[in-house]
């Protein structure tokens, strides 16, 4: 069964870069396969390509919700559901983020959508343009690379994730 993580985020506006910052970070810890870690950077549209193909999907992103900076949300089952239910206007180009990528995938695929979707959402302190993450983020990132570690050292290659 393969598992794919991927990181969503803009690494020139600070705390937004977290997803692509954690891949690096897991990259080095060269998980077993089937792992397949991605920095999608801000491509939403294209992320609708690796939908097909997985069976576990994790997505990590930075959101803005209102609370403390460096807390972190995970997303499964009810609550994504509950996300993926949500009516938007249709999104262009432009602001096709993952969750409309999910949304639209799961109409399209129907029975190929994959099984196990998981989102780890962290909240941001500052997102305005520069490199480097704040202190909350880069402690939240650390938690988040320690529970992929403890993953990947738990389970053998094939049940990975």
């Amino acid at each position: 069964m393969s598992t794919t993580i991927i990181g969503f985020g803009n690494m020139l506006r600070k705390d937004d870069g977290l997803g692509p910052e954690l891949i690096q970070r897991l990259m080095a810890l060269n998980p077993p396969l089937p792992v397949k870690l991605i920095d999608y950077g801000t491509a939403g549209f294209s992320f609708l390509n690796e939908l097909e193909t997985e069976n576990r999907l994790i997505i990590i992103d930075a959101v803005s919700s209102g609370s403390a900076p460096g807390s972190l949300f995970v997303l499964e089952k009810e609550r994504l559901e509950l996300l993926l239910k949500e009516r938007e206007e249709c999104p262009n180009l432009h602001t096709f983020r993952w969750n409309d990528a999910l949304r639209w995938g799961r109409w399209l695929l129907k029975g190929n959508f994959p099984r196990n979707v998981r989102v780890y959402l962290v909240e941001v302190k500052e997102t305005g343009y520069g490199i480097g993450l704040s202190e909350p983020v880069k402690e939240a990132v650390e938690r988040l690379v320690a529970l992929f570690k403890k993953e990947f050292s738990e389970k053998g290659p094939r049940d990975a994730l």
